[in-house]
Formats: structure tokens, C-alpha cells, sequence
């Protein structure tokens, strides 16, 4: 088997992964979460969003997280930003980095952006114009990659005609967002070789939610294809705001626990990222769910009774 001999992980769970609490997290318990990340070895960890506080209550304190960092300047902190308006409050609070979203389904688009996926990507342009004027290099993010919630399957000539227009724009990296973890293996080779023939494998990431309890699977695919960058999610923590009943991403614990078995190189220690696992779930009032992270949880337990 062909696979990456080292693997970039880009932790979701401070934005994506907390986006969807509907009790407000403290900025201080944000900022510690990212910082406990960062501790146990991660160097791409998501901060937040510069969105509409109206539609994503949750990342409304996204400038105070970021200006509350300790920043290790070999970590990246990158930032979701939907448009222009977004992008120049994230330069403002100090961001070094952003994403911006489209869709692979219509449908999606139009419920998420209130637009049409043309008109999702021609909004962008400034944003890149912008981006590249103040030397801040941008992710682009493709959502219902292998499934959407409501139109169903989505071609995979879909996705990389969506892919291929981010990287056209200037996105230096495409995450492939299954957002409601709909996707299974093979599905998962056959969009990524349709994505593949317009955007190199080296400018692609994984990203995959565990709904139906595919993401581990649909990783291994994805890495046999030669992706070599995962988006994950410390605990499991995730969903969508738009997509209802979807689950967290996958959960970093269970990446590094199967990426470790496997002799690829990751960088983390898997005990630190679990206790910052459980440390922001004591406060968001939750019992580890993430399978790595449960099964670390009992064995401290027992140790410690």
C-alpha cells in the first residue's frame, strides 16, 4: 500500500468544531483550547470565524480569541471569512491566515450563502485580490463533497469543477468537506480522482464528518489516493449549522491513534491532545464520545479508582 509517509493534520475544532454549541464557550476557555493544541504538537489549529454574528452566534468573539493568543510563531491560527467585509475584520484582529467556503451542491449554496455557487465564487475575488495585497495566504473549502442534505448525491464532476475554480482563484489548498458524512470508500476515490485531473493531490485535504461512522474508512481511501493533509476535529466536537443531524468531523484522537498504527508521522502526542480534549468538554458539559479519546478517558479512570 502507497501511502504518505508523513501526514499534516489541520485541527478544526476551535471553529468548526465549536460553531454549533448553543450555550456560549467563555473567549478564555476558546484561547485555552487552542493553546492545549498547539501543546500537544499541532501546527495548523482553526481560531475562528469572521461571520455574521446573527447566523453563527458562537464565533462572534473570534477578534478577542485571537488577540488573547500567545501565538508560537511556528503554528498557523487561521480564520473562515464568507466575503470582503469578513476578511478586512480578520486582518484587522490580527489574522495571518483565512479560508473562505463554497459548495459542490446548488441547494447547499443557496441555504448556506443565500447564493448561487457562480455567484459564491465571483464574490471571492476581491477577497483574493485583498488577501494577496496584504500577504495572507488563503484556504479554500468545498462542502457536500460526497453527499448533500438536500439534493442528495453530488457528481464528482461537481465538486471538482468547485475545487478547480478556489484554486484557480489563488486558494493555495482545497479542503474536501464531507459534510454530512454521507461518503464511503470507494465514492471517496472516485471524487478525489475527479478532483485530482484539475487540481494536483498535493493542493488537496481531507475533510470528513463521522455521521455514519465512515470518516476512518474514507481517510484511509483518501490517503491511498495520496492526499496527505486531514482536517480533523479534537473530541469529535462538530456539525453544521446547515446541515441538520450531521455529526462531528472526525475526531483528531482517532486520526493519530490509527495514523501511529499505521507508522505515519504525525508529531503529536496523543495523551496531551486527549486532555485537551477533555478539558474543554468538562466546561462544555460532555462525556468524551470520540472512540481514542473514551477509551483513554476509562484507562486514566481505572488507574486513577
Amino acid at each position: 500500500m502507497n501511502l504518505p509517509a508523513q501526514i499534516r493534520i489541520v485541527e478544526v475544532g476551535p471553529r468548526d468544531g465549536l460553531q454549533n454549541e448553543a450555550a456560549a464557550i467563555p473567549t478564555a476557555i476558546k484561547i485555552q483550547l487552542i493553546e492545549d493544541l498547539a501543546a500537544a504538537g499541532l501546527a495548523d489549529i482553526e481560531a475562528g470565524a469572521f461571520v455574521s454574528p446573527k447566523w453563527v452566534p458562537q464565533m462572534a468573539d473570534s477578534a478577542a480569541v485571537l488577540a488573547g493568543l500567545k501565538r508560537d510563531p511556528q503554528k498557523r491560527y487561521p480564520v473562515l471569512v464568507p466575503n470582503l467585509q469578513g476578511l478586512e475584520a480578520a486582518l484587522a484582529a490580527g489574522a495571518r491566515e483565512v479560508a473562505v467556503f463554497a459548495a459542490a451542491s446548488e441547494a447547499f449554496s443557496q441555504k448556506n450563502t443565500n447564493c448561487s455557487i457562480a455567484e459564491s465564487l465571483d464574490r471571492f475575488g476581491p477577497v483574493m485580490e485583498r488577501a494577496r495585497a496584504a500577504g495572507v495566504p488563503v484556504r479554500g473549502y468545498v462542502s457536500c463533497v460526497l453527499g448533500c442534505p438536500y439534493a442528495g448525491e453530488i457528481a464528482p464532476g461537481a465538486v471538482a469543477h468547485v475545487a478547480k475554480a478556489l484554486k484557480d482563484l489563488g486558494c493555495y489548498e482545497i479542503s474536501l468537506g464531507d459534510t454530512i458524512g454521507v461518503g464511503t470508500p470507494l465514492a471517496t476515490q472516485a471524487m478525489i480522482a475527479a478532483v485530482a485531473a484539475h487540481v494536483p493531490v498535493e493542493a488537496l485535504a481531507a475533510h470528513f464528518h463521522d455521521t455514519y461512522g465512515q470518516a476512518l474508512a474514507n481517510l484511509l481511501a483518501a490517503l491511498e489516493m495520496g492526499i496527505a493533509t486531514i482536517d480533523s476535529s479534537v473530541a469529535g466536537l462538530g456539525g453544521c449549522p446547515y446541515a441538520k443531524g450531521a455529526t462531528g468531523n472526525v475526531a483528531t484522537e482517532d486520526v493519530v491513534f490509527m495514523l501511529n498504527g499505521m507508522g505515519i508521522e504525525t508529531g503529536i502526542d496523543l495523551l496531551r491532545l486527549a486532555e485537551a480534549g477533555w478539558r474543554v468538554l468538562h466546561h462544555i458539559g460532555r462525556e468524551p464520545q470520540a472512540r481514542v479519546s473514551r477509551a483513554l478517558w476509562q484507562k486514566r479512570q481505572k488507574s486513577q479508582a
